[in-house]
């Protein structure tokens, strides 16, 4: 039963933090999509654990906070918010880069996952 309330409280979280996070429409709204490419590394003697490419459109919600694919990292992840606002605020097309997860667990260091990204965001034709 305290598994079942952990992962409630767990959604409830994501949902609040999704809603915080508002629309891309309403947080750039000259921005027509976003996405993402990635490829996840671990500490391990295979690091590529998986390669990833996500897509934002306008009517997504703006959050860019991507869970850290290890089960046993808690509080990690890899916070992207800044990479986009960063491209949106300089009117950018694209970037790429690596971000270390600073999750913790007790059967692993810090920086025991990371992720190398590419950013690309195409803009709303009007915008420009």
């Amino acid at each position: 039963m305290a598994l079942k309330q952990n992962y409630k409280e767990k959604l409830e979280l994501k949902k609040s933090s999704m809603l915080a996070a508002g629309l891309v429409s309403e947080r750039f709204p000259a921005v027509a999509s976003i996405m993402f490419r990635m490829t996840y590394f671990q500490k391990t003697a295979d690091p590529v654990l998986m390669t990833r490419t996500i897509s934002f459109f306008p009517t997504n919600y703006a959050c860019f906070h991507l869970e850290c694919m290890r089960e046993e990292c808690t509080d990690g992840g890899f916070d992207l918010a800044p990479v986009v606002a960063g491209l949106v605020k300089h009117n950018k097309k694209s970037v790429s880069g690596k971000i270390v997860c600073n999750g913790k667990s007790e059967d692993l260091l810090r920086g025991h996952a990371s992720i190398a990204y590419e950013v690309s965001i195409q803009y709303n034709k009007t915008a420009k």
